[in-house]
């Protein structure tokens, strides 16, 4: 069966960078910034972004091309031995992402009706989160939109890689920029915006830390989606004309101008009114909604922004969907109709209970945590960090002929990234994995 192939490059990209820009985007990025030094964070995060995080970005291209398959199969093909655990690992960890992700998708879907109706258009902070509490807590309406926001993945995921994710990534992603260039003319245009800018962007070398560091760390690696091999399975439908190293950098500066861009949305609008930019999620759902009620045609803009979030988190939902995906469809040669259908409901049914762990299972936890905690715990901070040093050994070792070959690197860059691969990607992961257990 012939492999399906990106319909252009520019597509490609497009795919890839929707699927590494999240809702922590648009909330984490910013805030994470800002409590640990504002620009002196920035400059050590872009600095990680382009060295460790490009090189696992550039290992997943190559392997997935390579191999013309997706994690586990990769592994497989290119490995032997205990390998494929690493494919493993990832899928495993994309499961698990995608699965409460879906549920936190499904909020925004949620507080788009809320913005659409008004609701959430109020000054009082307390009602806003009386009314955030009543709706997560619910047993029914979170549901509801886990499986709307749910569908709407598959929806994209079962049309294929041409006319399902490049198409919708041609329409999500510039769609995205926009929504968030309005926002941030309005965000910049507030009184007292300059000062929320200065509290993002103005270097505090005294909060450089080995626990900054290992944030900025965490955050490059993240912010990329390597790890899970979600950028494996895209290069895998990556024609052999595109030069990898060209498209991983344009990915990745994708990646950090939406970070940086998030962060100028936000931080004036959260000065002008004098609200807290730690409220983290909340942050989201609880605060922002304040600064729209605050604005001439706010209502138009809450429409916007949650908007924005939905087409953040489809990007990104599409393509942990399809790493599940094609694992059957290259291991066991299952349709993907049918293998998007069988995937999509497994993951709605995992979704379930991280769905009520903030109401009827609100009180069953484990480990001190709650089953949607529990579950962002063991993929973010286990299963993601060992696939990601498990990639970079089997790029700079195993697999090392193959991946040179399609990286087609200068004599010095090659020797670099193996370098990065064989031991600083392995090191630096592994201490995000240790210091995070």
């Amino acid at each position: 069966m012939q492999r399906s192939q990106w319909g252009s490059r520019l597509g490609f990209i497009l795919a890839s960078a929707g699927a590494t820009v999240g809702l922590g985007s648009i909330w984490k990025f910013p805030y994470v910034t800002a409590m640990n030094g504002g620009g002196a964070f920035l400059a050590i995060f872009v600095l990680l972004t382009f060295t460790l995080g490009l090189t696992l970005l550039l290992a997943e291209f190559a392997i997935g091309r390579a191999a013309r398959a997706g994690a586990v199969s990769a592994f497989k093909r290119l490995g032997s031995g205990a390998w494929p655990l690493t494919g493993y690992a990832g899928v495993l960890a994309g499961f698990l992402v995608l699965s409460f992700y879906s549920v936190v998708g499904g909020w925004t879907l949620g507080y788009l009706v809320r913005a659409a109706d008004g609701r959430v258009m109020s000054n009082d902070a307390a009602a806003l989160a009386a009314l955030f509490g009543q709706y997560v807590g619910s047993p029914i309406e979170p549901l509801l939109t886990h499986a709307v926001f749910m569908a709407l993945t598959l929806a994209v995921v079962i049309a294929g890689v041409k006319n399902g994710i490049e198409r919708a990534g041609k329409v999500l992603m510039p769609a995205l920029f926009v929504l968030m260039l309005v926002l941030i003319v309005r965000s910049l245009t507030l009184p007292g915006a300059a000062a929320g800018v200065a509290e993002f962007l103005a270097p505090d070398f005294s909060k450089v830390t080995p626990a900054m560091l290992v944030d900025a760390l965490g955050l490059a690696f993240f912010s990329l989606s390597v790890g899970a091999g979600c950028m494996l399975a895209y290069g895998s439908y990556l024609g052999s004309e595109v030069k990898l190293a060209g498209s991983a950098l344009w990915v990745a500066s994708l990646t950090t101008l939406t970070s940086i861009l998030a962060g100028l949305m936000i931080f004036p609008a959260v000065a002008a009114f004098g609200l807290d930019p730690a409220a983290g999620p909340g942050l989201t759902y609880m605060t922002m909604p304040v600064v729209f009620n605050h604005l001439p045609f706010g209502q138009l803009f809450a429409l916007a922004f949650f908007a924005l979030l939905l087409f953040a988190a489809l990007t990104s939902s599409v393509s942990l969907l399809e790493l599940i995906v094609v694992l059957p469809i290259d291991e066991w040669g299952v349709s993907r109709r049918k293998a998007t259908l069988i995937a999509a409901a497994l993951v709605f049914a995992a979704g379930v209970p991280a769905s009520l762990s903030f109401g009827l299972l609100a009180d069953y936890k484990l480990f001190g945590r709650n089953v949607f905690e529990l579950m962002d715990y063991t993929a973010s901070n286990i299963l993601l960090p060992i696939g990601g040093i498990g990639t970079a050994l089997f790029a700079g070792y195993k697999a090392w002929p193959a991946v040179s070959a399609e990286l087609a690197l200068r004599t010095h860059a090659a020797r670099a990234m193996r370098l990065m691969c064989r031991y600083v990607a392995p090191a630096l992961t592994a201490l995000i994995l240790f210091w995070n257990l």
